[in-house]
């Protein structure tokens, strides 16, 4: 319980004043007897029993009304105000390619996409004072989710996404990558960034990779680009899919890092590097609603002080 006013609890201190005071009254109020010993041999009836209940009704009446004025309050719940922290956008390949199924968890095979939901999940979870934001692409690019620090609807969001939603032939990386940016321009985060993760290279969009990459660097906005998955087996020798030229580019341009994650364990490393990277040190105020509690201690106090006066009334309150 929290006190508004706590310095009206110094008032608990004239109770036992007003209790003296009280019973001063009613003693002078009183019948006088020359000798009380012949009182001492009458029964004593209930009613002489439950005299002292008075007093403890006025004194407990008294406390309410004091407690009272002392404006007592419940606190609500705790909120967080966000002063300086990182916002984010999650860039997500959905071309179809992220549907190979060349990654493992405990000897399962499971897709790139799939892999790389369930560590994002993860990321996810480490920064829950961030905001975050989700952009994926293929052919388009899609804005799923604006910046927001309700992480739980963003992994819900995460849950929907699947290759076959933007027409996965192709991937426009730049378009992408200028997507987010819009995302992020009107930020006031004191480190905005985008972490892009594909398998494959830009072969499709109006704007290309590094020109949008320049585009972040003039906003101050870091792109870390990850390479996910391995390389595909061709006729004769291996196709590597991912191009990592054009993604190490990318992420030296906006002072950013390129990374290669060919299995489960390797992706799961580079977004806690990253994680890591991107800690900043942010100042977090908290603070309470409060709700009113005085009415129940005025309910109170004016009950026991009502019972006090209507018993006092009664025979109780009279000298047998």
């Amino acid at each position: 319980m929290h006190l508004a006013h706590p310095y009206f609890l110094l008032l608990l201190l004239l109770i036992p004043v007003l209790l003296w005071l009280r019973l001063f009254m009613v003693r002078k109020q009183s019948m006088q007897f020359s000798n009380s010993n012949v009182l001492k041999g009458l029964p004593v009836s209930w009613r002489v029993r439950l005299q002292p209940i008075l007093p403890i009704f006025y004194t407990l009446g008294l406390i309410c009304l004091i407690v009272a004025l002392a404006r007592p309050q419940r606190g609500l719940d705790d909120s967080r105000v966000r002063t300086e922290a990182v916002d984010i956008i999650l860039l997500v390949d959905l071309s179809g390619s992220m549907d190979t199924q060349d990654f493992q968890k405990f000897g399962k095979r499971m897709s790139r996409l799939e892999a790389s939901k369930e560590v994002i999940t993860r990321f996810l979870e480490n920064r829950p004072d961030d905001r975050i934001g989700i952009v994926a692409f293929a052919t388009l690019p899609y804005a799923v989710a604006p910046l927001t620090l309700d992480h739980g609807w963003l992994n819900q969001r995460m849950e929907g996404l699947h290759t076959g939603m933007l027409d996965g032939n192709r991937t426009a990386i730049g378009d992408g990558i200028a997507s987010a940016i819009n995302r992020l321009r009107e930020s006031e985060a004191k480190s905005k960034v985008i972490i892009l993760l594909t398998d494959g290279a830009n072969n499709h969009g109006t704007l290309a990779p590094e020109n949008a990459a320049s585009a972040a660097e003039a906003l101050g906005i870091k792109i870390y680009t990850i390479g996910a998955g391995g390389a595909r087996t061709g006729f004769f020798m291996q196709r590597q899919e991912v191009d990592e030229d054009s993604l190490k580019k990318i992420a030296e341009t906006t002072n950013a890092k390129f990374y290669r994650a060919k299995d489960l364990e390797t992706l799961e490393a580079v977004y806690d590097e990253i994680d890591l990277l991107e800690k900043t040190e942010i100042e977090v105020e908290r603070f309470t609603r409060f709700e009113e509690t005085s009415k129940g201690w005025i309910l109170a106090g004016i009950l026991f002080l009502g019972l006090e006066q209507l018993l006092s009334l009664t025979r109780i309150g009279r000298l047998p």
